[in-house]
């Protein structure tokens, strides 16, 4: 499993953040300040630091100079958003700078592009009696395989991603299609209604009034 530690001293945002890459299966720690994570990065493995700057202490930058040498992949979310500290994070080593507020789905994006980088994403994903091979892109339900279409395989993957999250239409739209939502509905619901129909998801995928979807994982 894909261990994330989590360095943020604002509890909600701190809550949400596990929350989301636990529903999406990342294994997460939680931490509050520089001190602790500085020993918690010597004494254990992680495949990611999702990093705050403003912290009690030390500071995110300062913190980072200590993990650039242990190859641990970085990503500082931050309410800090002037050019120059992006900069500076980034040429301190980190692999992205996400500025609060954000959005989860695009979050959980960049997470699963910085660990794709790394190689460090689980090949294979299951939800069910449906496993998805993320290597090959392949799709079994109960062993057999199911043809999607790339588009509806990009919308299983989005699902998967952001598992008992409700996702907007526009989001949907926009992550899947890769461009502006104007405001019609209409594909993204035909495109829903045939995974539905082909992975046999008509309780699991759930309609979420004036919102959009949510994909449903309780086990």
């Amino acid at each position: 499993m894909v261990k994330i530690l989590i360095v943020e001293d604002e509890k909600p945002i701190a809550d949400l953040l596990d929350m989301s890459l636990t529903a999406a299966g990342y294994v997460c720690e939680c931490l509050d300040n520089g001190k602790d994570a500085a020993d918690a990065v010597e004494h254990r493995r992680y495949d990611l630091v999702l990093l705050d700057v403003m912290l009690p202490g030390i500071s995110g930058f300062e913190l980072m100079e200590y993990f650039a040498p242990l190859d641990i992949p970085v990503i500082f979310i931050t309410a800090r958003d002037a050019v120059k500290d992006r900069i500076r994070g980034l040429k301190l080593g980190a692999d992205d700078y996400i500025v609060k507020p954000f959005e989860i789905a695009e979050l959980l994006a960049r997470v699963e592009t910085v660990l794709r980088r790394y190689h460090k994403t689980e090949n294979r994903a299951v939800i069910g009696d449906v496993s998805v091979d993320l290597h090959s892109r392949l799709v079994f339900k109960r062993g057999e395989p199911v043809n999607l279409t790339a588009k509806e395989y990009s919308l299983l993957l989005l699902f998967l991603q952001n598992r008992n999250i409700a996702l907007f239409r526009e989001t949907i739209y926009e992550r899947v299609w890769e461009s502006d939502y104007m405001g019609d509905s209409r594909t993204v619901d035909l495109h829903v209604q045939r995974l539905r129909r082909k992975l046999e998801w008509q309780d699991r995928i759930v309609a979420v009034y004036k919102i959009g979807y949510r994909l449903e994982d309780h086990e």
